[in-house]
Formats: C-alpha cells, sequence, structure tokens
C-alpha cells in the first residue's frame, strides 16, 4: 500500500486534499494529512476513507522523523522556510518530496545526494511557480521542435477576484498568503529587453507596468517579477533578446499600492515601537513630515499628487487614514498593513476568485515573424473551493500519482521542465478544465 504524507492544511490545500481522497480510495492507498491546526485538517478531510489526521509540529524532530519514514511520498505546504528540514528528513529515508515553493540554494545543494538516495525533490509545481514554467516550456519545446527561433518571451499571472465577486475599490481580494501580498516585488527586479539587462529597484516597481489584455476579461496592469534572467537558462531561451516574467492587476491597483509603498507601509526591516497606543491614522501620520491641513491632503503634498486623487480614496478605504486603534501589541509597518489587508480585502464566504495567466511568445519560423498569446483563466467555486487552491494544488496531486505509478523515474532536485512531467501534468489539468487558450498571428 503506497503512502502519502501531506504537510500543511492551509489556504491552498482545499482541492489537492479532495485530489488525494479521490487517489487512495481507487488505489487502496493511504493519506495522512499534518498541520499545526488538527481542526483545519479534520474539516478538509471530513473523516473520509483511507485516510488520517495529525496534529504536526515540523519542529518535533522524533514526530518529524516518525511520519515521513512511514510514508513513501511526502508533499509540503508548510511555508517555505520549513522545507529544508522536511527534505533533509526525507533524505534521511529515501523518501521523495513535492512542493510548490520556489528552489532555495540550501534545497538546490541536495542535488548530488537526492540522485545518490534515489530520490526526487520536485519543487515549484504549483501556480507561479508550477503551471508557468509547464506551460511555457510545452511551446517553447514545440516552437523549437518546428525550427523555429524565440525573439521575445513575456509571462504574467495573477491571482485575482472573479468580475462577479469584485467589490471594493481596490478590484482585488487576498486569495493567497498576505503576507506575500504585502512583501510582493521587494528587492530589485531584473529583465531582459531587446538584448538589454533591465533594473528596477523596488520604489519604482508600481511605476513600470505594461497593459495585458486577455480576451473576455479586458485589461489589466502588468509589473516585472523578481529575477527573470535566472529563467533563461532554465527555459532552455539563451540568446533571446526580451525576456519577462511578472505580475497581474486590475487596473488602478499599481498606482494605488505605489502609495503605500513610498510612504514605507510595506517595509519589513524594524518594528514600531509603542505600537498598542497608535491608531491606523497616527501609524500613516508617523511616516509624513511636519505639515498643515488633513490628514490626506499632506499625503498628497508629499507625495505631490491631488488631494482628490483616485488612489487617495483607496487608501482612505482601506483605513489607514482612521482613528481605529491598530490592536498589536509588535509588528512592522508590514504586519501592520497585512492585519489592515486581511480584514479588508477578506474573501466573503460565496465569493470567487480569479487566476489569470498569459504566455506571449514572438518567434522566426520560414521567414515569417509570428506572435503566439496563450491565456488561462480559472474560477473559483467559493472561499473554500478557490481557483488558488486548484491550480497550487492539482499540480502536486498529478505529479505525486504520477510518481508513485513509476511514470516519472527522475531523482535529484528539479522543477518541472522536462516533457516527462510537464505533458502528463498539462494533459490532466486540461481533462480537469485547466487550459490555455492560443491565438497565433503573423507580424
Amino acid at each position: 500500500m503506497k503512502k502519502i504524507l501531506l504537510l500543511g492544511a492551509g489556504r491552498s490545500s482545499y482541492s489537492l486534499i479532495q485530489y488525494l481522497i479521490k487517489l487512495v480510495q481507487q488505489n487502496q492507498w493511504q493519506l495522512t494529512v499534518g498541520d499545526n491546526s488538527i481542526e483545519a485538517v479534520n474539516a478538509k478531510l471530513k473523516a473520509a476513507s483511507n485516510t488520517s489526521a495529525i496534529a504536526f509540529d515540523v519542529d518535533d524532530i522524533h514526530q518529524r522523523e516518525q511520519v515521513i519514514k512511514d510514508s513513501d511520498l511526502v508533499i509540503s505546504l508548510l511555508p517555505p522556510p520549513f522545507h529544508y528540514k522536511i527534505a533533509v528528513t526525507c533524505l534521511q529515508f529515501s523518501k521523495h518530496l513535492l512542493t510548490a515553493s520556489y528552489v532555495s540554494e540550501e534545497i538546490n545543494n541536495l542535488d548530488k545526494q537526492a540522485k545518490d538516495k534515489g530520490v526526487l525533490i520536485l519543487m515549484e509545481t504549483g501556480l507561479d511557480p508550477g503551471i508557468d514554467h509547464m506551460s511555457a516550456k510545452l511551446e517553447i519545446d514545440r516552437i523549437k521542435e518546428e525550427g523555429g527561433k524565440l525573439v521575445a518571451f513575456k509571462s504574467y499571472t495573477g491571482g485575482l477576484v472573479a468580475p462577479e465577486s469584485d467589490n471594493n475599490p481596490w478590484n482585488y481580494k487576498v486569495t493567497w498568503n498576505p503576507r506575500n501580498v504585502v512583501l510582493a516585488g521587494q528587492g530589485t527586479v531584473k529583465y531582459l529587453e531587446k538584448g538589454a539587462y533591465k533594473f528596477i529597484p523596488y520604489h519604482h516597481l508600481f511605476t513600470r507596468t505594461e497593459t495585458v489584455y486577455v480576451d473576455g476579461y479586458g485589461s489589466f496592469e502588468g509589473y516585472a517579477n523578481r529575477d527573470s534572467l535566472k529563467y533563461i537558462s532554465i527555459y532552455g531561451l539563451e540568446g533571446t533578446p526580451s525576456f519577462i516574467r511578472g505580475t497581474l492587476r486590475k487596473p488602478g491597483f499599481c498606482s494605488a499600492w505605489n502609495v503605500l509603498v513610498q510612504l514605507g507601509l510595506t517595509e519589513d526591516s524594524y518594528e514600531i515601537d509603542n505600537l498598542s497606543s497608535l491608531s491606523y491614522s497616527q501609524f500613516t501620520e508617523s511616516f509624513l513630515p511636519e505639515g498643515e491641513g488633513s490628514l490626506r491632503k499632506r499625503i498628497a503634498d508629499y507625495l505631490n499628487i491631488a488631494p482628490e486623487a483616485e488612489v487617495l480614496d483607496k487608501v482612505e478605504w482601506l483605513g489607514l487614514l482612521e482613528d481605529k486603534k491598530i490592536g498589536l501589541s509588535k509588528g512592522t509597518p508590514a504586519n501592520i498593513l497585512q492585519k489592515l489587508i486581511e480584514e479588508k480585502w477578506q474573501l466573503g464566504k460565496e465569493d470567487k476568485d480569479m487566476i489569470v495567466m498569459q504566455h506571449q511568445y514572438e518567434y522566426e519560423l520560414q521567414g515569417k515573424r509570428k506572435k503566439l498569446v496563450s491565456s488561462l483563466v480559472v474560477k473559483g467555486e467559493n472561499s473554500s473551493d478557490t481557483a488558488m487552491a486548484k491550480t497550487v494544488g492539482l499540480p502536486l496531486g498529478i505529479a505525486a500519482k504520477l510518481i508513485l505509478q513509476n511514470k516519472i523515474a527522475l531523482t535529484g532536485v528539479h522543477i518541472p521542465i522536462r516533457k516527462e512531467i510537464y505533458a502528463p501534468i498539462l494533459k490532466e489539468l486540461a481533462e480537469l478544465g485547466i487550459k490555455f487558450i492560443n491565438e497565433e498571428e503573423i507580424l
């Protein structure tokens, strides 16, 4: 009997757990789900056959070793800092490991040991990173096989709110880790444009956007995401003049978020003293120089924008100008902002989220220059069965099935850019309704 261990039963686990329940019941396998909240696990398992729930403490070495030793394959949806501990224990007992998180340097350094142990550590197998890699490599490999040469590649993804549930001025609700929402884009962004290296420091990032149009859903704002340069060689696109990966938001979001960045409200490097006595308006005021007039006017003067600007409507709606107490004893500015957006951008019980992904390929083939636009839109069902949970969890579930059925025989540390991984996963995702729509034209 095959045994799957899933660690983490948070926001993105719903679809994965439902997929794994069906998988273990069909094959007479066993699924164990562990989380620091056993209530969260039980709520998702609902006492399904062939499953068990455990309260899991990643720092309990004895428990960690015992549950991993008793498994054939481990899937970790724990926060990224915990993956290394899980990976080391998986190698100790020669167990495969899957995650949706980026490959860290310390895990990448386990590659040789994983190969020696006959273990596969498959990371970046969620949405972004994950489906973005797989779908891009599918088309890149096809274009190359046909004799084409890529001259530009752009890829954008957004975790958004569906139009029918979009009822706040930011046109946004939290569908994934809210801390990551607050810290998105921090650091220097790197990409390639027409053969030239481009760098965007964080304080300029949200002023450098591109319009991305998706048929049937209109226009979105795209901003560059992290270090795109490292994926050029990973995708096999050395020599391609333009390469960028980015994030999508609804129009108007970035200019409003930029106000928060310029004020310093997304800063996470220090904690604020005497926080328990502060209101949100006092918190916001503390980032401004002395001045006269209302708090809104002082923000406008400081940032050199009109007091009636729509971006300030968004800031005011968020609650940053209110006299309401923050309600935290300690925290960084980013912690305070996170608390506020968790309250204001919360998905209602029946709200639907939406994933939008688009790849744009320009390539030369047989003397012609062509452009392929490949778009994916996935909507959630409600605040539990979300599009985010589907697109993060289902690739992991499918990969787990393929590994346990011996249809993926790789060892070492990998991401899903090889055809033996991406082809069957994308095929099943399409059967489950997660399918790209392609439009091609001659330029």
